[in-house]
């Protein structure tokens, strides 16, 4: 069982990614954007901010003010999946040049997903690579993709299909951020938090069902508590696989689904954790297909998805065969072969390539209209 006072709410803590001579600290814990000093991290004399235009008058004065020291340069992005592009990831890369920042200069991702995922692609691509630092600003990027490395820019034919592995240096998760986020980018940050426990962390699975209303409430003791333990999976997961050739796979549950939901709305209608919440749902369904889960099962998953008001399903108009030419643009597909990710049981989940047409066709026609 989790103990409810592993993270006081008022304290901080620190996770090691145990990468070896690359392993790096993920801070977490109230006001660390001002009480963290980023100069420890940072070894050359230019650092450049990658920003969003929403986050930038929210907390950017308050990283450049411990950075005095330093040759500081801004690029604020547009803010939202559809500028996740390699046009808006070629500014970043002016920017870079115009202010002549060379390989000692460090990125800092100060934002979402999207802000972290292009900042990390850019780092890992200028001069073949430079360090970045992430500073997550969302829920969905403090117990996930600011977590790993990996980083990537959307095309319009499929999601984060452009794209490299590159660890950060730091990751630094200021809770109190999550006071400013809109309510439906917070619920889309707890399907993430859910698939925690559906993969690999059937206590945690059981204490989210528990304590999903104090979850609602953003009750800073039980948040802490769920990003700590979301932040302890992915640590454990990526050091074990960084480079997601095996178990870290595990880690797409609802994404190769979700990315399709995603694409076929060209980036412009679920937000990510939306759609990897009706992802996660067909998935249990169709591990019940594939007889590992029950009825109990897939409704007991369902129902902690839809307590957060997570889609439970696609959207109306997406036809079984988008679905299918989708995913099969996927990065998970070996040899013109999907694979997708299971679970045996809540809180066990495995990369599967087994499954059946009949148990996808079964599942494709529970959820789709057409």
């Amino acid at each position: 069982m989790i103990n409810s006072e592993s993270l006081d709410s008022k304290a901080s803590k620190t996770i090691t990614v145990d990468l070896g001579d690359r392993s790096y600290p993920i801070n977490i814990g109230p006001k660390q954007i001002s009480l963290v000093d980023l100069n420890q991290y940072i070894q050359g004399g230019k650092v450049l901010i990658v920003t969003n235009e929403t986050i930038a008058p929210l907390y950017l004065s308050s990283i450049t003010a411990v950075l005095t020291t330093k040759q500081v340069d801004v690029v604020a992005l547009p803010d939202g999946e559809r500028f996740k592009t390699l046009d808006n990831l070629n500014s970043i890369f002016t920017k870079l040049l115009e202010n002549n920042h060379d390989r000692k200069t460090t990125l800092i991702a100060l934002g979402g997903g999207v802000v972290g995922d292009m900042t990390g692609f850019a780092a890992a691509s200028y001069q073949r690579g430079v360090p970045f630092i992430q500073i997550p600003t969302t829920l969905l990027a403090q117990v996930d993709s600011s977590v790993g490395g990996k980083t990537a820019v959307n095309h319009p034919l499929g999601k984060n299909m452009v794209g490299a592995f590159h660890q950060p240096i730091a990751v630094i998760i200021d809770t109190d951020t999550l006071a400013t986020l809109p309510e439906r980018q917070f619920f889309a940050g707890m399907a993430e938090v859910i698939k925690y426990g559906l993969i690999a962390d059937y206590s945690f699975f059981e204490w989210l069902e528990a304590n999903a209303e104090a979850l609602m409430r953003r009750d800073k003791s039980a948040l802490s508590i769920a990003i700590e333990r979301s932040c302890i999976n992915k640590a454990k997961i990526v050091s074990a696989d960084e480079t997601e050739q095996g178990i870290r796979a595990i880690l797409n549950l609802g994404h190769t689904f979700g990315h399709a939901i995603e694409t076929f709305q060209a980036y412009q209608g679920w937000l990510h954790g939306e759609a990897v919440a009706a992802g996660m749902v067909m998935a249990l369904d169709l591990s019940m297909n594939a007889g590992s889960l029950s009825q109990i099962d897939v409704d007991r998953g369902k129902k902690l998805i839809s307590m957060f008001s997570l889609p439970v399903a696609p959207p109306g108009d997406m036809p079984a065969d988008a679905f299918m030419r989708l995913m099969h643009r996927d990065k998970k597909v070996f040899d013109g072969q999907l694979r997708l990710v299971l679970l045996r049981s809540l809180g066990d989940g495995y990369v599967s390539q087994d499954f059946t047409q009949a148990w996808m066709d079964a599942t494709l026609a529970k959820f789709c209209n057409n």
